[in-house]
């Protein structure tokens, strides 16, 4: 209850952005029945970390999401929604793709770089346009490829001027 009040008192400060509330069993399928009414969702930390686990399914892979916690002061903590995969350690089998992204994050949000976060956000579009794909996100049609040349084909991808459509 003092989260929805803290909330709530915050929102009046806020007429333009829409509140709502709902129990996180109710937001869990609501993220998955209709996820594009959510812009940002605003939850503790266990909950969040349920809910950012499910909606990484909606893009087909854990490995695909970046995440910020921010604060009132500071450039936050941006980060991939995932662990850290000991399981598949040194293996070149983990999507760089949501630690790149949590770079630009942190480029947009936290030092105030929408162009420089832009490009890494374009290139990560464009190598994906071409089809490069980690062992995750892979299906028929595709380039399989490691962490190691998925991290290459996005940095050769930074300096194109639009995502090639594929």
């Amino acid at each position: 209850m003092l989260w929805r009040k803290r909330v709530t008192a915050i929102a009046a400060d806020y007429p333009d952005v829409e509140l709502s509330h709902m129990y996180v069993d109710n937001a869990a399928m609501q993220l998955v029945r209709y996820p594009k009414q959510f812009d940002t969702i605003v939850t503790n930390n266990i909950f969040g970390d349920i809910l950012s686990d499910e909606a990484s399914m909606i893009t087909g892979s854990i490995g695909m999401l970046p995440s910020a916690s921010l604060g009132e002061s500071g450039p936050g903590l941006f980060e991939p929604i995932h662990g850290s995969a000991p399981d598949i350690a040194g293996q070149d089998k983990a999507n760089p793709l949501a630690t790149i992204l949590s770079a630009a994050m942190l480029l947009k949000y936290g030092l105030g770089e929408a162009n420089a976060a832009q490009r890494i956000e374009n290139a990560v579009l464009d190598t994906l346009n071409k089809g490069f794909r980690t062992g995750d996100i892979y299906s028929a049609g595709n380039k399989l490829v490691g962490c190691k040349e998925m991290g290459e084909e996005v940095l050769k991808s930074v300096d194109s001027p639009v995502p090639a459509a594929r």
